[in-house]
């Protein structure tokens, strides 16, 4: 068990590490955030926790103060009272407004203070009868009714601010506007209820003693329970920070798909117009594979198909039949619907528009190609499928296209 306990609380301490001063960066813009140095203080105590849950830790604290089990009221009042009160106050600054958190966070400073004290006066007095220093503290001076008390003190303190931590991530997390605080609160949730698994573990502890059952065969569940809760309360308490980068990363790599996706729509449309393109230097072949300033070119991708289409209505055929259709049949409009009888339409009229055949029709209105009730997003998601059904006929297409861009394309950048 010492040897399971000796990696994962390990591991643990480190995982608080990296979260403090991943936070500790934010201190030079948010310097009077009552909310981060409340995170700061429970990342710094449970690390702390932790370090000292390593039974070689532990030993080597003991032995430095001349103080036996010393490391376990530590781990204790660190790890259970402080931290989760901390905890619990960085939730609240969250939740509420400030000027009903500050009175919520008084009561919870004053409830952790009193347990605290009432954790080291029971240990004070429980460990002069321990008879030294014992590896497994709280397991095997259980039968004494000062420590059982002591054990039940910080069971109930910590159980109760992992239940109050679970109620209000449950209850805000639903109503929160912010999509990366409410998926923070549902991890700090789970962690949260992780470590409640943990409290009632302990508080079993004085139980199994009474019916002289050895605590020690589920002692495991302790560190497996621990490193699941601090993994997701690290998560879930960071999350906020770094989850908005993670949807920028995101949104950024479906850009510069959607970017790929409309190149062959874009580079037909460029060569049939080639005064469309702002950037000449967006034909070369190598800008196509670079993501850089993605949002910037996919927005311009948008205009410039948006104006080639427009350009093109003089050889549009909104029935699908006329001179200059398309002689291989993918331009018949009748049963196609959506992206591909649009595609189709784009396809016939660079033929026609090849052959300088306009219709003998009044040209497609211009909401035909720039409809006023969709959004950006929705524009770019409407381009896409187009471009997807474009570059579907055109694989099936005449050579005269690729001949076509290339003209086109040697148009634009001179």
């Amino acid at each position: 068990m010492l040897g399971l306990k000796s990696v994962v609380f390990p591991a643990c301490s480190a995982i608080c590490v990296l979260s403090f001063f991943y936070k500790l960066l934010d201190l030079r813009r948010r310097k009077w955030d009552p909310a981060l140095f409340a995170l700061l203080v429970a990342f710094f105590c449970k690390g702390v926790s932790f370090a000292l849950s390593t039974p070689e830790v532990s030993a080597h604290v003991d032995a430095f103060f001349g103080v036996p089990n010393l490391g376990a009221l530590g781990i204790h009042v660190m790890g259970g009272v402080l931290s989760s009160a901390a905890i619990l106050i960085t939730i609240v600054y969250w939740v509420y407004p400030a000027a009903q958190a500050i009175p919520k966070v008084r009561v919870r400073l004053l409830g952790a203070a009193l347990c605290g004290a009432l954790m080291v006066t029971l240990w004070w007095i429980g460990n002069e009868g321990a008879g030294g220093r014992t590896p497994h503290y709280l397991l095997q001076n259980a039968h004494h009714p000062v420590t059982a008390s002591y054990l039940l003190v910080y069971v109930a303190a910590f159980g109760a601010s992992m239940i109050e931590i679970i109620r209000l991530c449950r209850r805000y997390g639903r109503v929160s506007g912010r999509t990366w605080l409410r998926r923070g609160l549902s991890f700090t949730a789970i962690g949260a209820t992780a470590c409640l698994v943990y409290c009632l573990n302990r508080a079993s502890v004085v139980i199994a003693v009474q019916l002289n059952v050895s605590p020690l065969n589920w002692e495991a569940l302790t560190p497996i329970a621990n490193g699941i809760g601090i993994t997701f309360l690290a998560a879930g308490l960071t999350m906020p920070s770094w989850g908005p980068s993670i949807s920028g990363v995101r949104r950024r790599v479906t850009n510069f798909l959607a970017y790929r996706q409309m190149h062959r729509l874009w580079s037909d449309l460029c060569a049939a117009n080639p005064n469309i393109v702002l950037s000449p230097q967006e034909t070369s072949a190598l800008s196509r594979f670079i993501p850089y300033d993605i949002n910037y070119r996919l927005y311009r991708r948008v205009i410039e198909i948006q104006d080639g289409l427009l350009a093109l209505r003089p050889y549009m055929y909104p029935t699908g039949a006329g001179t200059g259709a398309p002689s291989h049949g993918q331009a018949r409009l009748p049963g196609m619907q959506g992206a591909a009888a649009e595609a189709a339409l784009i396809v016939a009229a660079l033929e026609a528009k090849v052959r300088n055949v306009q219709p003998p029709q009044e040209p497609m209105s211009v909401s035909s190609f720039v409809p006023s009730d969709v959004d950006y997003a929705g524009e770019v998601c409407r381009l896409v499928g187009i471009a997807r059904a474009y570059s579907a006929f055109a694989k099936r297409g005449s050579g005269g296209q690729q001949e076509r861009r290339r003209t086109g394309a040697a148009a634009v950048r001179r």
